[in-house]
């Protein structure tokens, strides 16, 4: 079992910065991948980023170069630094983890205005 508790969202204005956090617990030490994912209202939940235990990084196209996954191994934590947000990116963010298993957190909710 894997829990996961993110943090960070809230309201900005577009241009702005954000940065979410996952911190992870229970059977962090076989967790292999740990990615962000984000629903926006009346759409499908989408991949955001991803990064490996070995560090390997993948981003949506939409967010490359404006967004950095990043994690922590020794605290058990993943952030999510997002620059130059847009309105589109209006959704609520949810951290998950492969671990045998899928888990996911509650989601934390992004609001971009413009």
């Amino acid at each position: 079992q894997v829990n996961l508790v993110e943090s960070g969202g809230g309201l900005v204005q577009a241009g702005g910065s954000l940065r979410l956090s996952c911190a992870a617990s229970g059977r962090i030490f076989s967790i292999k991948i740990m990615d962000w994912y984000r629903q926006a209202p009346g759409k499908q939940r989408e991949l955001v980023a991803a990064i490996t235990s070995g560090g390997s990084t993948n981003y949506a196209d939409s967010v490359k170069d404006r967004f950095t996954i990043s994690r922590d191994n020794t605290n058990n934590m993943v952030y999510l630094q997002m620059n130059s947000l847009k309105p589109e990116d209006t959704a609520v963010y949810y951290c998950h983890a492969l671990s045998g298993g899928s888990y996911w957190g509650q989601g934390t909710q992004v609001t971009v205005s413009s």
